[in-house]
C-alpha cells in the first residue's frame, strides 16, 4: 500500500475513531438506497458510516430527502483506499461483517455472540454485482439473511436493517 494510500485510510479511520457500530457501503451509489441506509442507520443505532470511493454522495438532495434528514446527522468518512481502511478498522478491535448471499455464510441469526462484541462494522454492496470478492475474502464474517428459496434477494436496505437489527446490542 502507498504512503498516501496509508495517509487516506488513517483519516477515515480516525473520522469515525469514537465509533462503536458502524455501516459500510461499498459501491452503493443509488441515492435512495444511499438515503435509505442512512435513515436505517440511525434508527437502528449506527454511529457512522464508512463510504468506498464508488459509493453515492449522502449530501445529493434525494439522498438527504430519502435519509430523512440522517444523512445530515450521522458522521461519515470517504475511503479512498477501501482495502486499507477496512484493515484499519480491524486493527482498531472492529470485528468486519460482510453480508452475502451466499449459501456457505453464517446465518445473522447465529451470530448473538456479536451483540456485545465492542466494535462491529457491517458492510454491505450494491444490489445486483454485492460485495466484491476480495472485501468478502477481508471480512472477518461472511453473514446471510436466511429468505425463502422462491426470492433471489433483498433490497440493500431491507438487509441491512435486518443485519443491523439483528446485531443490535440491547
Amino acid at each position: 500500500m502507498s504512503r498516501a494510500g496509508r495517509a487516506a485510510a488513517r483519516a477515515a479511520a480516525e473520522d469515525l475513531a469514537g465509533c462503536r457500530r458502524l455501516l459500510a457501503l461499498e459501491g452503493v451509489a443509488n441515492p435512495d438506497n444511499v438515503g435509505g441506509l442512512f435513515r436505517t442507520a440511525a434508527a437502528l443505532g449506527v454511529d457512522g458510516v464508512l463510504l468506498s470511493p464508488t459509493s453515492g454522495d449522502p449530501w445529493y438532495r434525494k439522498a438527504i430527502r430519502t435519509s430523512m434528514g440522517a444523512a445530515l446527522r450521522i458522521p461519515f468518512a470517504r475511503a479512498e483506499d477501501w482495502r486499507a481502511a477496512l484493515a484499519g478498522f480491524r486493527s482498531r478491535g472492529f470485528r468486519v461483517v460482510a453480508l452475502t448471499p451466499s449459501e456457505d455464510a453464517v446465518d445473522i441469526n447465529g451470530l448473538a455472540a456479536l451483540r456485545t462484541h465492542e466494535r462491529v462494522l457491517v458492510m454491505v454492496g450494491a444490489e445486483g454485482p454485492g460485495l466484491d470478492p476480495v472485501s468478502l475474502d477481508e471480512a472477518d464474517i461472511r453473514a446471510r439473511i436466511s429468505i425463502d428459496a422462491g426470492v433471489d434477494s433483498l433490497n440493500v436496505v431491507v438487509a441491512a436493517g435486518i443485519a443491523l437489527d439483528r446485531l443490535r446490542g440491547r
